[in-house]
């Protein structure tokens, strides 16, 4: 054995481990003042829901290194890995609701009738009412002052 390798396949890297390091400790850190959040007078339960979720997060982590270092060193890994996420890669038929449809607008231009056409311009001419009186109402306001 020598004194200085590694096993064939593994590298270590010095520079993911103190950054699997870092960011597990800065959760272990986050959890405990959570913690010191919630035994404090204005701490509140929802400190005590961070302060479960971030040692997780820790876990969660070391984790996701250790997965990485074993798909980076076992070939038959990353094909069963890469097996399970070639999963279906379309939505089978029939699962989806299907969805309503509404007409297109071209089709709705010609089947207007007589009656909306005069309902239409009776709403218009009552609007264009509205809107003189409005004006004539603004500008004996304005005479006024």
């Amino acid at each position: 054995m020598s004194s200085g390798s590694a096993t064939p396949g593994r590298r270590h890297r010095p520079a993911l481990i103190a950054l699997v390091v870092v960011a597990a400790t800065a959760c272990l850190a986050l959890a405990w003042w959570q913690w010191d959040r919630y035994e404090s007078s204005s701490g509140t339960a929802q400190n005590l829901g961070y302060a479960l979720q971030w040692p997780a997060f820790a876990v969660a982590v070391l984790w996701a290194y250790r997965r990485f270092v074993v798909l980076e060193g076992d070939p038959d890994e990353q094909r069963k890995a890469a097996n399970e996420a070639s999963g279906p890669t379309e939505i089978p038929a029939g699962i989806l609701p299907v969805r309503p449809s509404t007409p297109s607008a071209s089709s709705l231009t010609g089947a207007s009738s007589a009656d909306d056409d005069s309902s239409l311009a009776e709403y218009n001419s009552y609007l264009a009412d509205l809107d003189r009186s409005d004006t004539s109402h603004k500008s004996s306001e304005e005479h006024l002052r």
